[in-house]
């Protein structure tokens, strides 16, 4: 029953826990009987049980409680599979999706080699429209997993397509996500290629595009300062922050560990 395999998985997470406080007792147990039925289930019939295989090793991973082995030679392969141009439509969306969200918690190589050359391809699908929006609103997520060289020389030409996009959500998309991505690249990029993007969807036929532009006008912008001088970062979380100065910590001596949060990089069109 599909119920009964959605149960299981939702208790995979707090079982490999155990097993990992208990490992003395238990060196094997995860990897040799646990992980093999998350990745059976990422391709499970049933699309809640999938579901609930992705949250699954989503948490997993997040515990860092799979092995780089099993990342590389188990998950990763399966995800290409499902995310292969004749995929099924639905498990393709779902793997694209699994895609974008657990490269921030694998490492930089496993991520440039294994799954970004896939990405691009995703990027360019020109069968399924959700697949390219779910590329272009996690776009900066993934520059930020494979850093600057990656980026400026396979991520950003695949940005541009989604910047020009004929369906208008996804040029929006790219709009909220412009700050995140520009992060990623070295100055004479922002100034020269992403700055003529962007005023191309602050001047888009489409409002809620311009409207998107306009709202990640002032974090695109803050992205030219240097960071040192103006304690310019981006959290985890996706948002802007300043950190306060030496200065303003001393004198907010009650608080000092206090971040201003100046706007997300993610904001949404109302």
């Amino acid at each position: 029953e599909p119920t009964v395999r959605t149960e299981l998985m939702e208790q995979i997470p707090p079982i490999a826990i155990f097993l990992q406080e208990s490992r003395p007792k238990f060196p094997t147990a995860f990897f040799e009987y646990l992980m093999p039925i998350v990745v059976r289930y990422l391709t499970d019939v049933n699309n809640q049980v999938r579901k609930a295989g992705q949250e699954a090793l989503l948490i997993l991973l997040e515990q860092d409680l799979v092995a780089q082995s099993d990342i590389e030679n188990k998950v990763c392969p399966i995800l290409l599979d499902l995310s292969a141009p004749d995929s099924d439509d639905e498990y393709k969306v779902e793997a694209v999706n699994i895609i974008c969200k657990m490269a921030s918690m694998l490492s930089r190589t496993t991520v440039e080699h294994m799954l970004l050359p896939r990405f691009c391809e995703l990027c360019s699908d020109g069968k399924l429209f959700q697949v390219r929006k779910i590329c272009a609103a996690n776009f900066g997520d993934i520059c930020n997993a494979v850093g600057q060289e990656a980026t400026e020389r396979l991520l950003i030409p695949k940005f541009f397509e989604l910047c020009s996009d004929s369906v208008w959500g996804m040029r929006k998309a790219c709009a909220e996500c412009f700050m995140a991505v520009s992060y990623t690249t070295s100055p004479e990029v922002r100034r020269s290629k992403l700055s003529p993007v962007f005023i191309s969807l602050i001047s888009d036929t489409c409002r809620w595009v311009r409207q998107a532009a306009f709202q990640s006008l002032g974090p695109f912008i803050s992205t030219f300062a240097n960071p040192s001088s103006a304690g310019l970062y981006i959290r985890e979380d996706g948002t802007l922050s300043i950190r306060p100065s030496a200065q303003d910590v001393n004198a907010n001596s009650c608080q000092p560990g206090n971040n201003i949060t100046v706007m997300s990089s993610t904001a949404n069109a109302p």
